[in-house]
């Protein structure tokens, strides 16, 4: 053992004995300083000294950080130099990892290869959305450590596991992501182009996704998974238009639209009037018409499960919400819609500008040539 090992060991003892905080901080910082000076040339029996020496100290100072913002900053400094180190002292890493401050134990959480997947489960397990947060975020993750941080149905942590190529998912854990991108648009794109999701689970995500997504989808996609995914949303609307409706003949309304436009008598007044007395056909055809587009895109909008694309045409025409409502609830023969998707579909249409929605319906009228 070298004369600068011995020295420190003093000190620690010293520290330890004195019980002084400022001794003690110090004392871990010089250490910490010593074993990164060399980490890569020490053997199992001087990291294990080392080890032990942290770990006595450290223990000190987490008594003292509950109330000493200078003791927190410390352990936090340390589990930053610790955690990208291979060969760092693996019980200082397991007692970093598990401190409930985030700022202390997040690095090594995130980085630390010192952590084994029993280690990662548990605090999965047991912590909070930062501690999962952080796990989520390692660079490699196998899928007895994605099932539990899923388990706990944190949609941040399905956000971040879902963008992380490196995070292995099951196809339980995959069930579970699907499931929340139902209700979660940025979810939905991120786990939707994922080279390891299941096929039919692709499928299930897109059955429900709204047109918005789906665009998106087919934006983000990779060369080799563009045409499933094309595929894929062909598939499901062909579905979704024979559930929503029977045949439809669309020509008389178009006809009754034109002559409409023809006299100067086509307005967001008379599309008020077909959308409220549910007359299908003719809101269809006047929508399209007062929003430059075609019956050919308005129609799979309305035979949508969900109202975010029908929102679309409805902005790029200027309609009031008054208006956009009433054209909402004319897709169905009879009721109403639910408050809560009435409230939601109108703050999504508030957000949404004339000029973001007419790009978008440009796109899809290309598409649907």
């Amino acid at each position: 053992m070298s004369t600068a090992e011995l020295s420190i060991i003093d000190e620690v003892e010293s520290a330890l004995r004195t019980g002084s905080a400022e001794k003690g901080l110090a004392t871990a910082r010089r250490v910490t300083d010593l074993f990164l000076s060399s980490a890569g040339s020490f053997d199992d029996e001087q990291i294990a000294l080392f080890d032990d020496v942290l770990d006595r100290l450290i223990g000190t100072i987490e008594l003292r950080a509950i109330a000493d913002m200078g003791a927190r900053v410390a352990l936090a400094e340390i589990s930053a130099q610790l955690a990208p180190i291979a060969q760092a002292p693996p019980s200082v890493i397991r007692r970093l990892a598990n401190n409930d401050e985030i700022r202390i134990a997040g690095p090594v959480l995130q980085e630390s290869a010192r952590l084994d997947d029993g280690e990662l489960v548990k605090i999965a397990s047991s912590k909070g959305e930062p501690h999962l947060l952080a796990v989520a975020g390692r660079w490699w993750l196998k899928e007895i450590v994605t099932d539990a941080l899923l388990a706990r149905r944190y949609p941040s942590v399905s956000r971040r596991l879902a963008a992380n190529p490196g995070a292995r998912v099951s196809g339980n854990g995959f069930a579970v992501i699907v499931g929340q991108a139902e209700a979660d648009p940025e979810l939905a794109v991120s786990v939707g182009v994922r080279v390891d999701l299941p096929s039919d689970m692709r499928r299930q995500l897109l059955r429900s996704a709204t047109d918005v997504v789906r665009i998106r989808l087919l934006s983000r996609a990779p060369p080799h998974l563009f045409e499933e995914i094309q595929n894929a949303i062909a598939a499901v609307t062909v579905g979704v238009e024979r559930e929503m409706s029977g045949v439809r003949d669309f020509e008389g309304a178009k006809r009754a639209i034109a002559n409409l436009k023809a006299a100067g008598q086509l307005t967001e007044a008379t599309l008020f009037s077909f959308a409220t007395q549910r007359r299908y056909e003719e809101a269809v055809a006047a929508l399209a018409a007062l929003s430059g587009s075609t019956v050919e895109v308005i129609r799979p909008l309305m035979q949508s499960l969900r109202e975010d694309g029908l929102l679309v045409p409805c902005k790029a025409a200027q309609l009031r919400w008054e208006t956009t409502a009433a054209v909402l609830e004319s897709r169905f023969a009879t009721g109403a819609m639910k408050p809560g998707d009435i409230a939601r579909a109108q703050s999504n249409f508030a957000r949404m500008t004339p000029e973001n929605a007419r790009r978008t319906l440009r796109f899809w009228q290309v598409r649907a040539l």
